[in-house]
């Protein structure tokens, strides 16, 4: 059983559809459990990309590896595994550089459609093709991915719980720990509080900053991000001058960093001119639109400020992931707040509602139920 998505914004169809056997460097998965992450939602609607339906969508997952195919050595039938939505091929400028974790070969690429093996699909309806979703497709019973994108962790994790290190957890969480590097006692400014934003809220807590200011346009959020550790919040909405202005009065001069969460220009301005001069980080883990540009004055550089970018957290994704699985195991990392909804497969569409209406931040998707 997969949900298609036939064309753009319409719901998706539960149905049975043919998974072909893995090729060269591909793997079989039985998915367990799924969740709901907004670029599902985004590429699902069609807006500011190049259509491509009928695919079917899904990428944060959990799962059991069910087939191999030729050349596959790093995992074998029965493995647990994450299918992620990048890559690490072990062998490119960026897999052996201890400084990236953009893979040549199998970074994000959302307009593909077919397998790197041969161009084509492994999801068929009456013959037809139906196309991949950032190389993962997890909104399926089976799926098939490249052995560069599965992460194989610890057979004693629960899949319904760290499935969502597949995706936006890890990027928030990453954005802190591993690029701004809070230290203890320090304060960091998290803007946006969605998912990602409260993950990255999570790494300042695990981090022990002391103030953790959580921006956001929507108030209601507040309460909810003190679970991951927030201090205190601002709504630029209430107040008249810029919001990093008020945060630098809020703190003396500035955060120690800032994790801009939200895609939008104008808040990476206010993340980068909000740190403190001689030593405040900003990270930029938000995605803008594809025109978007920004400007700063030069001289928040030379005053000592530095500015970031992340992609994933900075994980490379089979090396890292599970570590930070175990990070969970350990009781280090927490991860059953971040889930607020559950959903059996054939109601996978109540999981589309509860996000475009705000509810929640992560809605699990049963496949066996």
């Amino acid at each position: 059983m997969s949900a298609v998505a036939w064309e753009a914004g319409k719901p998706l169809s539960v149905e049975e559809i043919e998974v072909a056997p893995p090729q060269k460097n591909e793997v079989r998965v039985k998915i367990h459990f799924t969740s709901l992450c907004h670029t599902d939602v985004y590429f699902w609607e069609a807006k500011g990309q190049n259509p491509l339906f009928p695919r079917i969508l899904g990428h944060e997952a959990g799962g059991v590896v069910e087939s191999v195919g030729e050349g596959v050595t790093d995992v074998e039938p029965g493995d647990h595994v994450l299918p992620i939505f990048t890559g690490e091929c072990k062998e490119c400028p960026h897999c052996l550089s201890e400084a990236s974790n953009m893979c040549d070969l199998l970074r994000i690429n959302t307009e593909r459609g077919g397998m790197l093996h041969d161009g084509q699909t492994r999801f068929s309806k009456d013959g037809k093709p139906i196309y991949h979703f950032l190389g993962t497709s997890t909104f399926s019973e089976y799926t098939v991915v490249h052995v560069g994108q599965v992460a194989k962790i610890n057979p004693e994790a629960p899949l319904d719980k760290v499935c969502v290190l597949s995706c936006g957890m890890s990027t928030g969480f990453g954005a802190t720990v591993n690029v701004a590097k809070p230290k203890k006692g320090g304060s960091v400014a998290v803007f946006g509080l969605g998912a990602v934003g409260l993950a990255a809220a999570e790494g300042a807590r695990v981090c022990e900053a002391s103030r953790i200011i959580g921006i956001d346009l929507n108030p209601n959020r507040f309460e909810e991000a003190k679970k991951f550790g927030c201090t205190e919040f601002v709504n630029p909405k209430d107040h008249n001058k810029a919001v990093q202005e008020v945060i630098s009065e809020m703190t003396g001069g500035g955060v120690d960093c800032s994790i801009e969460c939200t895609g939008s220009t104008q808040a990476m301005v206010s993340a980068f001119e909000c740190v403190h001069d001689g030593w405040g980080v900003a990270v930029l883990v938000g995605v803008p639109s594809r025109d978007d540009s920004f400007k700063t004055h030069p001289i928040h550089f030379l005053n000592e400020r530095t500015l970031r970018g992340t992609f994933f957290g900075n994980y490379k994704p089979l090396s890292d992931i599970p570590g930070v699985v175990e990070k969970y195991m350990k009781r280090e990392l927490e991860l059953d707040k971040f889930i607020t909804h559950s959903v059996p497969f054939l109601d996978i569409n109540k999981a589309f509602e509860y996000m475009l209406r705000g509810e929640g931040l992560r809605c699990m998707i049963r496949m066996d139920a």
